[in-house]
């Protein structure tokens, strides 16, 4: 689920980033230096005077979807062994069921974009909660493998929506000197949702604990009727009383809102002018070394290993002797706690540090699980083992959380240039959510195959990871994306 997280990041920064293309886009059209300066700045400040709480209840409403997420992410882990038993599943039936999830996403998100465009942010978390309360009540009902593969699949289908539309929901509705702390509430909240169902799966059966999944739905489908529509999606739909009544709702009532609308409507029009771009455009030799950076930093983060050592936790540390409960509850908390961190660093440290300081963790991190559990199956120092596997786990999640986890997403929405934001986004996305299915699927077999190889493969991964970081990611802390984009694609 890490990967999950991080998936929001992207729709977050691709948000966002093309909120920061806005500007030079409309200062090299117009030649107004201040056509999105100071003005609009303090209409923030004067509107988060008046009345923001419109913006926070949407927010809010819109990372219950988040939430909804992590619970999705995190339901396999907890219930491994009871639904092995009471449904009598073979380990090949549970991995199909644990990385079904994934599939379901990866279609989700492909279809994210479209549905978001069609029928709007709102009515693509309709759809997504829909999914999300059918597959749990189809979890709830099972009888047999069939019936949990479907509801997976239907939960994991609304958790690739919402992974698209709930970042790009939120980037779009806030003032911009919000955004940056509304959109991190999004990887807050789904780090929230698995920890949640990791620490109440230990006491609830594993039907209930499906059951709670129904919770956030139903806050969103009844939150989303008190909330309004995005109004850059009204303005791109050619909406222009709903746009302005949106937006009107969103600032507060006596907030003047003429400035933030001519800028949105100016922004909406430059976007209409540029070519969309077909997917084989990537492949072009000025969008390649973009490409390769966004794709590749997904490539690593995934098969890394982060899904298998995610989605099988309680496991892992039970076969190296520990309280899974406890153990899942340790990893659950600290993966919140660092996110969080990692979050504040970003724009102070830079990403290139963040991403290697990350890398060189996971690489510690799986030789000393490789260790603890060849030291098991040799039934050597066999007091030092668990030891050695607890905190091999726990210094994974925290070097993940750190870095690997959000930064390649928050990377690969600088890098794009905005013709080829979407195209390029969605073949990243799609990298992304096929490595966490081929690693969340494979992880068991691995692991029978041999415990401390499996993290020997990890570690040889996550080491190629920093020579690419090193050798080809570029720092792109304090520039602005044009800057970078001329350097990468020149």
């Amino acid at each position: 689920m890490g990967d999950m997280n991080i998936k929001q990041d992207v729709e977050k920064g691709e948000d966002s980033t093309q909120e920061e293309i806005r500007k030079p886009l409309m200062q090299g059209q117009k030649n107004l230096p201040d056509a999105g300066g100071s003005g609009s700045e303090d209409q923030t400040d004067q509107s988060s005077k008046e009345q923001l709480w419109m913006v926070y209840l949407s927010t809010f409403v819109a990372v219950c979807g988040s939430f909804e997420f992590g619970s999705c992410a995190g339901y396999s882990s907890p219930t491994q062994t009871a639904i092995r038993e009471d449904l009598d599943l073979s380990l090949g039936e549970y991995s199909v069921f644990g990385s079904i999830l994934t599939f379901g996403a990866m279609i989700g998100a492909i279809t994210s974009g479209p549905i978001a465009d069609f029928i709007g942010r709102k009515g693509a978390m309709r759809v997504s909660s829909a999914f999300c309360a059918a597959g749990w009540l189809a979890i709830y009902f099972a009888e047999g493998a069939l019936a949990l593969d479907i509801g997976r699949l239907a939960t994991g289908y609304g958790m690739g929506v919402f992974s698209y539309v709930v970042p790009v929901f939120i980037a779009e509705i806030a003032p911009k000197n919000l955004r940056g702390a509304l959109t991190t509430l999004n990887q807050l909240m789904i780090c929230t949702g698995v920890s949640v169902a990791f620490i109440i799966g230990t006491v609830l059966t594993w039907r209930v604990l499906a059951l709670t999944g129904l919770v956030p739905c139903a806050v969103v489908l009844f939150g989303l009727f008190l909330i309004p529509e995005s109004p850059r999606w009204l303005a791109k739909t050619g909406r222009e009383k709903e746009f302005e009544a949106a937006l009107q709702r969103l600032r507060g009532k006596d907030a003047d809102i003429s400035l933030e609308a001519a800028e949105i409507q100016d922004y909406i029009e430059t976007l209409q002018q540029l070519p969309k771009a077909k997917i084989l455009d990537l492949f072009q030799r000025r969008y390649l070394p973009s490409v390769i950076i966004g794709v590749g930093l997904m490539f690593f983060q995934q098969f890394g290993g982060i899904n298998g050592i995610c989605f099988y936790v309680s496991n892992i540390f039970e076969s190296a002797g520990f309280s899974s409960s406890i153990g899942t509850i340790t990893y659950a908390i600290l993966q919140v706690i660092v996110t969080a961190m990692g979050a504040a660093l970003i724009d102070r440290a830079g990403r290139k540090p963040l991403l290697l300081v990350s890398a060189s963790g996971l690489v510690l991190s799986c030789v000393l699980a490789g260790l603890s559990f060849y030291f098991k199956s040799h039934e050597l120092a066999l007091k030092a083992a668990p030891a050695l596997a607890v905190t091999g786990i726990l210094l994974y999640i925290g070097s993940f959380s750190v870095g690997m986890g959000a930064v390649p997403w928050v990377v690969m929405s600088e890098i794009f240039p905005i013709n080829i934001k979407g195209v390029a986004g969605s073949l990243a996305t799609l990298m992304n959510w096929f490595g966490a299915w081929a690693i969340s699927y494979t992880f068991n077999y691995l692991m029978s195959w041999s415990s401390y190889g499996t993290f020997i493969i990890y570690g040889v991964i996550n080491a190629l990871a920093i020579v690419f970081v090193v050798k080809v990611v570029p720092e792109t802390k304090g520039r602005t994306l044009e800057q970078i984009q001329a350097t990468i694609n020149a």
